[in-house]
């Protein structure tokens, strides 16, 4: 079987958790303790190392699920958890725009890790307070070609469509690159 690495990032209770947590078969590893200062009451633990979780997509397919921790003093853990990446999502609470701009940071650290495929799932469509993907596109002052999705991180379904799209860009994007020879 084949397995297909992808990180799941973002800023600070984007949905990372949930995202994959929808998703896996497998019971999801979490690294969360307890937020010791609670003063925003967004949630009250965050992911210190990462989460993993993993799908399988067919016989011969499997995505490992790997999720960043989104506090800025976690970010040790970013380029350890990109490295043999084959894809990466950054997670963006569309209904949260105070945190577009560590989003936009954070997709530029990542994209300084590794040249490979990407999108952004603009999380929490449900929310009446969301940005819809194309407004989301222009506030993260991304290009045009950049792919903007909408999604809702417990919905199981809206977390496959983003996965299968950027495994559909992956498997674009090496289908025209050369092999790399098997070392003896």
């Amino acid at each position: 079987m084949q397995t297909v690495k992808m990180v799941v990032t973002g800023p600070f209770s984007s949905g990372k958790t949930a995202f994959i947590g929808s998703v896996s078969e497998i019971p999801v590893v979490r690294t969360e303790r307890k937020i010791s200062d609670n003063t925003r009451n967004i949630k009250e633990q965050t992911t210190v190392a990462m989460d993993f979780g993993r799908i399988t997509i067919d016989k011969d397919l499997a995505l490992y699920l790997f999720g960043t921790p989104g506090q800025k003093r976690f970010d040790f853990m970013w380029e350890i958890l990109s490295e043999g990446m084959l894809g990466f999502i950054v997670i963006v609470d569309s209904a949260r725009p105070e945190t577009f701009r560590e989003a936009r940071r954070i997709l530029d650290t990542f994209r300084s890790y590794s040249n490979t495929p990407f999108v952004i799932a603009a999380n929490k469509q449900d929310d009446e307070d969301a940005w819809p993907p194309d407004d989301l596109k222009i506030a993260l002052s991304l290009d045009q070609d950049m792919r903007v999705l909408p999604c809702i991180a417990t919905d199981k379904n809206s977390v496959k469509n983003v996965l299968l799209e950027l495994l559909y860009i992956i498997l674009e994007s090496t289908a025209d690159e050369p092999k790399p020879k098997r070392k003896r």
